[in-house]
């Protein structure tokens, strides 16, 4: 790791423009129905936020690059859904996913517009629950109006505590591009992913082994 770490850090120095798409791209494909439940999205914005503090990003690039994928993601599925009603759940790839829309329709159903806020920031759901909005026929004032306050309040929450962290590294003279501070860095980063991965497992144990479960035929 410490290997790769240099070459990383200068690669993106050098195409900070690179690492911006990137994060709109993390953002947007963790939106996408399916796809979004397994790109570790939150992990490429904890990892990249770090850089913030050491200059080789910058704080509103990108909370910028990570809000704009974010609406676009789930503004585009909920549209799908909105366009299309409840026959989009049941064509492909949602109709290999029953268990999956079932367990969204149920979530939408018990929170109504409070899902599409706490949805943001639960992985495997975060992924659906735009589309099953649009196809139960939430109003698009009611489901924008929740859903680009909960972006920018999850923008904040996946960028602030990489930026944070290592600027308190900074404070205290360990550079996360040399020596002890290159360490902790990688520590931060590979316990962020830890947690984060964690908590998807357990939300999956919870749902009986898996929110992403190909249907049995």
């Amino acid at each position: 790791m410490t290997s790769f770490l240099d070459p990383l850090i200068a690669f993106v120095s050098e195409h900070a423009w690179l690492a911006y798409l990137t994060l709109f791209l993390a953002a947007l494909l963790e939106a996408v129905p399916v796809v979004g439940a397994l790109v570790p999205g939150s992990t490429i914005i904890l990892a990249l936020s770090a850089l913030v503090p050491g200059g080789e990003l910058n704080l509103w690039g990108v909370l910028a690059s990570a809000i704009a994928g974010a609406l676009l993601g789930d503004g585009t599925a909920y549209l799908a859904g909105h366009r299309s009603q409840r026959e989009i759940l049941n064509v492909w790839p949602l109709a290999n996913y029953p268990n999956v829309v079932a367990q969204s329709e149920s979530f939408f159903t018990r929170w109504g517009a409070l899902a599409v806020f706490f949805a943001r920031f639960v992985p495997p759901i975060r992924a659906f629950v735009p589309i099953t909005a649009g196809a139960l026929g939430m109003p698009p004032m009611k489901f924008y109006g929740v859903n680009i306050p909960a972006i920018l309040v999850w923008a904040m929450a996946h960028v602030l505590p990489g930026v944070l962290a290592v600027s308190v590294l900074h404070q205290y003279g360990l550079s996360h591009h040399e020596h002890v501070g290159k360490h902790l860095w990688m520590w931060a980063v590979a316990g962020g992913a830890l947690v984060v991965a964690f908590g998807v497992w357990t939300i999956r144990r919870r749902h009986g082994g898996g929110i992403i479960e190909t249907a049995k035929k």
